[in-house]
């Protein structure tokens, strides 16, 4: 199986998974980027994979049902271009030879879920994984709740350490800047900061990136750490109770 980014918007990553005929593609936003990743490598479209109802990841969606010989699948519970298969937490597909599971993943919107692939012959894990999880961030608390995103993201978490996570967005360095002022002493967030900066120089994305890295170096991964709860005091010393808890730190790193 080939896994492509495909740029799209500003920093948008559309992901085509593809075994050399039949391919899937996740939060299409912009259909034109996905057609010209098709036609250059003759792919047929077999399905369409979304994580939330955000324009920028279904926008695309109805130009591309011409090409598409399969579903469009998609959270139960939000709008998104019909017709849609919905999925809830729990609920597996069968799709390129792959078991997917699907998770519940609310936070940044109310009914996001992601895309977990655990066997993917000869490779690590997959995840797809929309605006919950970025690589060294979150996503924004559009409509959940800081315990929502918390509980999200240690789902997340539990998964293996080797699984790709692929993030629908290039935000790496901004929140690796973010995450370096958090935790400035953290050694494993500056070797991986100087690695990202090198990708990006070279015009290379910085994702997919593994799990077992973003639980280095990922605040939002690492907030029952003393040194998270001390950069969260530090910042909001009035705001936090006495004895702060993880969904404390993350909503005063989230709101930093």
């Amino acid at each position: 199986l080939t896994l492509t980014p495909v740029p799209a918007f500003d920093d948008n990553y559309l992901w085509l998974l593809d075994n050399g005929r039949e391919a899937l593609v996740v939060d299409p936003g912009d259909a034109a980027p996905v057609l010209a990743a098709l036609d250059a490598r003759g792919l047929t479209l077999a399905g369409i994979l979304l994580t939330h109802h955000h324009g920028d990841h279904v926008g695309g969606v109805n130009a591309l049902r011409a090409r598409l010989q399969g579903p469009v699948y998609g959270p139960a519970h939000e709008k998104l271009p019909e017709p849609v298969q919905r999925l809830r937490g729990g609920d597996t597909l069968d799709l390129l030879g792959l078991r997917w599971t699907v998770l519940d993943v609310p936070g940044h919107t109310a009914g996001h879920i992601a895309y977990f692939a655990g066997q993917v012959p000869g490779d690590a894990p997959l995840l797809f994984c929309g605006d919950t999880l970025f690589s060294a961030g979150c996503g924004r608390l559009f409509e959940g709740t800081p315990a929502q995103m918390h509980a999200s993201l240690q789902a997340l978490a539990a998964l293996p350490a080797a699984t790709r996570v692929c993030c629908a967005h290039e935000y790496t360095l901004s929140n690796l800047r973010f995450a370096r002022e958090v935790d400035p002493g953290n050694a494993a967030l500056a070797a991986h900061t100087a690695w990202c900066e090198a990708e990006r120089a070279a015009g290379r994305p910085t994702l997919p990136v593994p799990l077992g890295t973003e639980l280095r170096i990922n605040p939002f991964l690492r907030c029952t750490e003393p040194a998270l709860h001390d950069a969260a005091r530090r910042h909001a010393p009035l705001k936090l109770p006495a004895a702060p808890g993880p969904v404390d730190v993350l909503a005063t790193l989230r709101e930093w």
